[in-house]
Parts: C-alpha cells; structure tokens; sequence
C-alpha cells in the first residue's frame, strides 16, 4: 500500500475515533471511561520508571 495512502486512511480513522467520543457525541460516555483508563495508566507508568531508575542506580552503584 502507497505509504501517503496509509497516512489519509490513519488520519481518517483517528479523526473519526476522536469525534465519536466528545461530549454530545454517540460515544461520550467511552471518551470519559478512556480518559479515565489513561490517567491510571500515566500513573503506573510513573511508579514503573521509577523503579526502573533505582535499580539502574543500584547496579551502577555495584560496578
């Protein structure tokens, strides 16, 4: 598939995936479940990395 083709088709699915779920729109209530979904992810994230860099530091620390 042509490679300019493939990015009109994403930016037409995600264009269309985002209007759906804005408010007064058909699948507002799993907009909100989605935003709500991603703020816990950014969360574990947060923890994650963070563990990630003490034990990088500890091994560091033992070389």
């Amino acid at each position: 598939m042509n490679k300019w083709l493939k990015i009109i088709i994403g930016l037409i699915v995600l264009t269309g995936t985002i209007l759906l779920v804005f408010p007064n729109m058909p699948m507002e209530s799993w907009g909100k479940a989605a935003l709500t979904l991603v703020k816990g992810g950014i969360t574990l994230l947060a923890i994650f990395v963070g563990l990630i860099l003490i034990v990088l530091g500890i091994m560091d620390l033992k070389n």
